[in-house]
């Protein structure tokens, strides 16, 4: 069965979902408002706040600059392929960016199946917590995000990895 909540953040309100897990959940989806590919609430779904509460510390935490790096339990799904490049964005640390071409050389991915390194990218689940905001274009453009540029540049702003504003 699948748990879910949301939260207030700088970013707007986030869904969180997952599988409730003993005392917490296994975040399965973090969302925003807008985000391409993100779910929608289904009626099998169950609202029930408690099993985030960790999840929701320690995103408050993030989002007020005392948090740098996640410990949650995360169960995404995706392919093989999703699933490798996601566990590589861990890598990319708070305050930092890489780009697309260099966690294609980093994964061994062949310069041509970098669209598909993007497309899964793009499909990450779990915004935020697996940091694809960090990943930017060689010449340190913004490429797309699913949750949108401009949350992409307030995300890495408050970072440090970017000069401007953030919230």
């Amino acid at each position: 069965m699948t748990s879910y909540t949301t939260m207030p953040s700088p970013v707007g309100e986030l869904l969180l979902a997952g599988q409730p897990a003993g005392d917490g959940v296994r975040l399965t989806h973090v969302s925003m408002q807008g985000q391409r590919f993100a779910p929608a609430v289904r009626p099998e779904w169950r609202a029930d706040p408690a099993p985030f509460a960790p999840v929701i510390r320690q995103l408050t935490a993030y989002f007020a600059g005392d948090l740098t790096e996640f410990d949650l339990d995360l169960a995404p799904r995706g392919t093989q392929f999703q699933q490798r490049i996601w566990q590589a964005l861990d890598s990319v640390r708070y305050g930092t960016t890489t780009t697309y071409g260099q966690l294609a050389a980093q994964l061994g991915v062949p310069r041509d199946r970098i669209q598909a390194l993007g497309a899964a990218i793009g499909a990450n689940p779990l915004a935020i917590i697996r940091p694809c905001h960090r990943v930017v274009g060689s010449d340190g453009a913004m490429r797309g995000y699913a949750g949108g540029v401009e949350r992409k540049q307030q995300l890495l702003a408050h970072e440090g990895a970017l000069l401007g504003t953030s919230w």
